[in-house]
């Protein structure tokens, strides 16, 4: 007589189910949703950061807030052309006791100037533009204080007239000399409600 030693049972379960329930192996539905997760975040952080640095696109508005959109204009904002050539002016006010008076330039947007001024004792300034358009009376103020000296540069942010008011705030006289240049097209003075073109020099000279 002869002995058969029982067989063991062996699952059936197929090889894809085993795998699956195999520890420390992701799903494909983990897969696709990690997947789905990085395609997310990389668009955010295209929308609001590659686009307004590498491109000055800025759909979101992040780029302007976060100061990335200055960084698409790299060296190409450093040259800013002009449609005609450079003007200069050097001018030189009195003002009596209490007296003020407004000096100021045509200036398309975008266009640029340089300028310095002094007087003999404080004054009260205002640097301010009038766009083109504007309601009579308006204007937008850039700088405003008390001094006796200035020095900077003005790049016009809309086209219009740019320029000073002055204000002698003593009794005794007050003389005020201004030196500019840039790509102003006309120089215009307000005095005792009065108002007059200035005759710009001519850079080559006479």
């Amino acid at each position: 007589m002869s002995f058969r030693a029982p067989r063991p049972e062996v699952s059936a379960q197929p090889l894809a189910e085993a795998r699956a329930s195999a520890p420390g192996q992701p799903s494909a539905r983990k897969i696709l949703a990690a997947t789905g997760a990085a395609l997310v975040a990389a668009a955010v952080v295209l929308a609001t950061a590659v686009l307004p640095a590498e491109y000055g696109i800025d759909p979101l508005g992040t780029g302007r807030f976060l100061g990335l959109s200055a960084l698409s204009e790299g060296t190409s904002g450093a040259i800013s052309p002009q449609p005609a050539e450079y003007q200069i002016d050097d001018v030189e006010f009195v003002l009596g006791g209490y007296e003020f008076l407004e000096y100021k330039y045509r200036l398309e947007q975008g266009g640029t100037m340089v300028f310095t001024w002094e007087a003999t004792r404080p004054v009260i300034y205002d640097f301010h533009s009038e766009p083109d358009g504007a309601p009579e009376g308006y204007a937008e103020s850039f700088d405003t204080g008390q001094t006796a000296q200035a020095n900077g540069t003005y790049t016009a942010p809309f086209s219009g007239i740019h320029g000073w008011f002055w204000e002698n705030p003593g009794s005794g006289e007050v003389t005020i000399k201004l030196t500019t240049a840039g790509f102003y097209t006309a120089a215009l003075e307000f005095h005792d409600n009065d108002s007059f073109a200035r005759e710009l020099k001519d850079r080559r000279g006479p």
